[in-house]
This record gives structure tokens, C-alpha cells and sequence, in this order.
């Protein structure tokens, strides 16, 4: 007998939530065929068969979470069984409906925003495809699925959504007046407030910010534009300026392990991706030894994969630091929450033309930006996370230096 466990899926993941069981008690399955769902702390990802033989033994639905190495169901091969009192200790056994349930998905709680009744309930359909299916107003209940068992997947929604499938009109609202309303969290929000909560109460935070000066950098991207390698933000200019600076100041690069610091050897960048349910960090790892050309197209990647779901545990994992950009909402500048374990993280405001005094005492309107460093105190003491701001400032305003 194999046992089907709970994976762990990335650093600092402590229990996982089963969103929906792809096969069911008896079903035939093959070693690494994807068997089911799993909510982490960071995004959806898929439940591998750890061997081959039939399913069996459930003991989770969907929705339940468990911590990270419990069993929740079994692989047998012929003539084998699962003893008796297996999992007694780890699971409970699901009620008769519980187990029923778990033959069909419950609604993804990484779906966002919300179908209306009746679009994805009672519906076998991947995570993927709800969230297109809801973003698109389109109704789960018209498609026919062509993954394993009659399941909706992505390209069944997109080829719905090509054929001018459309939701039928809600009937108008009776009531004048709004009531409230109990909004459930998924599990990734959930995830989201316990983490930034448990950062901001245990974690010492201070702050620095500085101004930066963009003429330099606008005129090197105006430069990008016209050749084939196509266009570089002004965040892949932030996160290479980073990655040096790290480089430069390690101990920035660093985490707090009670009775030591663990410098890492690494620089691995996170990267905030705001999702509709949540926040996730895909990582780029090392960023200090890659161009300006390779940090934007794996940003673009690695961003695209976050809102599509398609992250895998690896390209989660392993961060020392972040950045969090909110430059296109409009903002003169934020205070980011440190995304542990790292000790430190660079939040991005919006670029704007504004007036300054030259050193001539003359008037003259330049492009600025700020961005402000958010450190923890038990790693980084004051000084050391103000150098670091400005040599941060250095490398963004000199960019030849982040083109080597």
C-alpha cells in the first residue's frame, strides 16, 4: 500500500487544503497522474498519485485542511488492502456524504470573483477553468468537458467563450436597500491575513524612503523600445538594482534565526503578485546574476503564471527578499509588510513629472518615483537599511550600471 499524503509545496507551508478530488474511491490510477487539488498558502497546485494501483481509503473532502505529511488517502495494487484502523490516528474517516463529496469538486476557494448560483455549483470543472468561466460570465452547466471523467478544463472554457456562450441575465433586484452580507474567505485570503498579521506582531519593522530620480532610466528604456528585445518596466530596473545592492550589502540578504543570522548565499527575489483571492510571491532566483533583458522576461512569466495558477513550488519558494510594486494604482508611495523569512522588502510608488530647483536655482520639471525600504530591525539596524535605500537610489539613477 502507498499512502497518499498531504505534500509540502514550498517554504513555510504548514497544512494545505484539498479543493476538489479528480478521481474517486476505486478509480484506477497511474504514478504521477493528477489525482486532485490542493490550496497552499500561495497558489493552486496539483495533487500527483504517488504510485499506481486504485484509489482507496479517502479520508478528507473537499475543503477540509490538514497539516503537511497526513495521510489522506491510499494506493493499492491487487490483493493488497488497506489494514484495519489505518488512518484512524492521522484523519477521520468522512461521514458516507462527506465521502460522496468527495467524488465530485466542491467550488474552488482560490476562484475569484464569485459565480452566480448555479454557474459552478454541482459542476466538475478544474480551478483554472472556474476562474476563467466566472471572469467571462460564461455557465459551467453549457460546457462539455473533455478531461478525465467528463471534467471542464481550461481549453473547454476558452472554446465556449470562442463559440459566444454567454450567462443568462439576472433578474433585476427587488429590494431598494442592501443588506449586509457575510463574505467567507478562501483559503488563500485566509493565508494572506494570517501571514501578514503574524509579520507585522512578531517582526520589529522600520522604514526609509528616498526619491529617485527616472531621466536617466526613461532615456535607457526610450533606447529598449526601438530595439527587437522589446520593452523594460521601470519594477525590472528596481529588482536588478536590488539584486546588485544585495550582493553589495549581504547582511540585508540575510534572515533573523533567534540565537544567529543566516546570511544566504543566494538572491532570490520575490516578487508581489496581487491576485483577486489573495497575494502570492513567485521568486526569481538568482536575480544578481541575471540581465536587465532576463529579469523582464522572467518577470512577465512568472507574473502571468501567478494570475493563471500555473506556479509551481519551486518557482514559490526559496525567496530572500521582495519587492512590491503598486506603481500603476497611483500612489506617491506605501509601506510594504515584510514577507517572511526575509528581513527586508522595497515597495515601488507611482512615477510623476514634478517641479525641482536645479542646482542653478532654476525651475525645471523631472520624472520621480519613491520607493521605500521596509527592514527588520532584528537583521538590519537603521544606518545599515538607510545605505542600502541609497545605494539602491545609486544604481537606478547611473542604469548603465544595472546593463553589465
Amino acid at each position: 500500500m502507498t499512502e497518499v499524503i498531504m505534500p509540502k509545496m514550498g517554504d513555510g507551508m504548514e497544512e494545505g487544503t484539498l479543493l476538489e478530488w479528480l478521481k474517486k474511491d476505486g478509480d484506477t490510477v497511474k504514478s504521477g497522474e493528477v489525482i486532485g487539488t490542493i490550496q497552499t498558502d500561495k497558489a493552486t497546485l496539483e495533487l500527483e498519485s504517488p504510485g499506481a494501483g486504485t484509489l482507496t481509503g479517502i479520508l478528507i473532502a473537499p475543503g477540509e485542511t490538514v497539516p503537511v505529511g497526513r495521510p489522506i488517502a491510499a494506493i493499492v495494487k491487487a490483493g493488497e488492502s488497506v489494514p484495519a484502523g489505518w488512518g484512524s490516528g492521522s484523519a477521520a474517516t468522512p461521514a458516507p456524504q462527506a465521502a460522496a463529496a468527495a467524488a465530485t469538486p466542491a467550488p474552488s476557494v482560490a476562484s475569484a470573483p464569485a459565480a452566480p448560483s448555479g454557474v459552478t455549483d454541482r459542476v466538475k470543472a478544474s480551478p483554472l477553468a472556474k476562474r476563467i468561466a466566472s471572469e467571462a460570465g460564461v455557465p459551467l452547466a453549457g460546457i462539455t468537458g473533455t478531461g478525465p471523467g467528463g471534467r471542464i478544463v481550461e481549453k473547454d472554457v476558452r472554446a465556449a467563450i470562442a463559440g459566444g456562450v454567454k450567462l443568462p441575465s439576472a433578474p433585476a433586484a427587488v429590494a431598494a436597500t442592501a443588506e449586509d452580507q457575510v463574505v467567507k474567505l478562501n483559503r488563500l485570503r485566509q493565508i494572506t491575513a494570517q501571514r501578514t498579521q503574524a509579520s507585522k506582531q512578531q517582526v520589529p519593522h522600520f522604514y526609509v524612503r528616498v526619491e529617485v530620480d527616472l531621466e536617466k532610466i526613461n532615456a535607457v528604456r526610450e533606447a529598449f523600445k526601438e530595439e527587437e528585445a522589446g520593452k523594460i518596466s521601470v519594477n525590472d530596473f528596481v529588482i536588478r538594482a536590488c539584486a546588485l545592492a544585495l550582493r553589495d550589502m549581504p547582511v540585508v540578504n540575510s534572515t533573523y534565526q533567534g540565537d544567529h543570522l543566516l546570511q544566504y548565499g543566494a538572491v532570490n527575489i520575490g516578487m508581489a503578485v496581487a491576485l483577486d483571492d489573495g497575494l502570492t510571491v513567485p521568486v526569481m532566483k538568482n536575480a544578481d546574476q541575471m540581465t536587465l533583458r532576463q529579469i523582464s522576461a522572467a518577470s512577465r512569466t512568472l507574473a502571468g503564471k501567478a494570475r493563471e495558477n500555473k506556479l509551481g513550488p519551486d518557482e514559490l519558494s526559496g525567496s530572500t527578499f521582495s519587492v512590491s510594486n503598486m506603481g500603476m494604482l497611483d500612489v506617491d508611495d506605501f509601506l510594504a509588510i515584510i514577507n517572511t523569512p526575509n528581513a527586508a522588502i522595497v515597495a515601488i510608488g507611482t512615477a510623476k513629472r514634478v517641479v525641482v530647483v536645479t542646482e542653478d536655482d532654476e525651475f525645471e520639471a523631472r520624472w520621480k518615483m519613491n520607493i521605500s525600504g521596509s527592514f527588520d530591525h532584528r537583521v538590519v539596524d537603521g544606518a545599515v537599511g538607510a545605505k542600502f535605500m541609497n545605494v539602491v537610489r545609486e544604481y537606478l539613477e547611473n542604469p548603465t550600471r544595472l546593463l553589465s
